[in-house]
């Protein structure tokens, strides 16, 4: 062997060390999520497209600790002191109830989070603009109940009782907040206004029946990561009873409900995406304000409409941004 070829042998035997090395010092992120993976996972991959923009690709230059309650809050808490116990280079908290734990946790490492209350009200953040340790996105959404069933009115005006869902365990105040602007709504509307609350699956059972035994002819369901996890069960209790709902993401009448008003949720987990990447590209959370949606969707599902013997008011049709047929 020439002596020239063995020095380069004993160079790239030398470096080989390094660059496992430098694989095996991808960041981790840790991701905290309220949902569950299957339900989940048209929006986990919209946050992997955030990431891969921001040139992270999960399993070649970053890593990702995937911790599911699975609608479950109480899970939340050992969750989170979990992943804040390992090295990571910083935490996605996807859900209120998740970015809570998280910060009632210790936050010592930078937070992205989506949420659905307001971060500066519920002491996430220290502003909108200068967050601090934590920034994302405020989804935006609870705010929406009065002009859901606006649109519900609109689309079926036999509904004389409407019938809303909320979940006491999502935050009390949330949930008081999204009562109170969808009974101000009702009362403008001259509609009766029947709640029930659910937090396991079996209150979701008793809460429907109880909302058709109450005279109820359409459903507004509370924007909460729980109702999202089990949203098959939902959707399939509305079309045993025959009653037409609105949700807040358009993956409800995607997979058969009626319709839904709101942001896009998969946008919003690409945007979340993309800051943590610009946090692992060395960004301060700090400089990154809190984001919230611009532009929100009407989704109709035709189908279901005319399966429910419903037709599509015109006015509902042209200001539709989606038709799911």
């Amino acid at each position: 062997m020439k002596r020239r070829d063995f020095i380069t042998g004993l160079g790239m035997a030398a470096a080989l060390p390094a660059i496992s090395r430098a694989q095996e010092a991808a960041p981790t992120i840790g991701f905290l999520s309220t949902r569950s993976p299957d339900e989940a996972a048209v929006h986990t991959d919209a946050f992997r497209r955030g990431l891969e923009g921001m040139g992270y690709v999960e399993g070649r230059s970053v890593a990702i600790e995937f911790r599911w309650a699975k609608g479950d809050y109480s899970r939340l808490p050992a969750f989170a002191a979990d992943l804040l116990s390992r090295p990571l280079a910083l935490i996605v908290t996807a859900g209120d109830p998740a970015a809570r734990a998280v910060k009632t946790a210790g936050l010592s490492i930078p937070d992205v989070f989506i949420v659905g209350q307001d971060p500066v009200r519920s002491g996430l953040v220290k502003s909108m603009n200068r967050p601090g340790m934590a920034t994302g996105v405020n989804f935006f959404t609870g705010d929406l109940g009065g002009k859901r069933l606006e649109l519900l009115c609109s689309m079926v005006p036999s509904v004389q009782t409407a019938g809303l869902l909320v979940n006491p365990r999502f935050g009390a105040e949330a949930a008081q907040q999204h009562r109170q602007a969808v009974g101000a709504a009702a009362q403008t509307l001259g509609r009766k206004l029947v709640v029930k609350e659910a937090a396991t699956d079996a209150e979701i059972d008793a809460a429907l029946a109880g909302l058709v035994e109450a005279g109820a002819s359409g459903l507004i369901v509370q924007n909460d990561p729980f109702f999202d996890s089990r949203r098959d069960k939902i959707l399939a209790l509305s079309s045993r009873y025959r009653l037409p709902g609105i949700f807040h993401i358009r993956e409800f009448p995607a997979d058969g409900g009626l319709m839904s008003y709101g942001a896009s949720l998969a946008d919003s987990y690409r945007q979340v995406g993309a800051y943590a990447g610009k946090i692992l590209r060395g960004a301060k959370p700090d400089d990154l304000p809190v984001l919230r949606p611009t532009k929100f969707e009407l989704v109709i599902n035709t189908r279901t409409a005319k399966t429910l013997g419903l037709a599509v008011p015109q006015m509902i049709l042209v200001a539709a941004d989606e038709l799911i047929e």
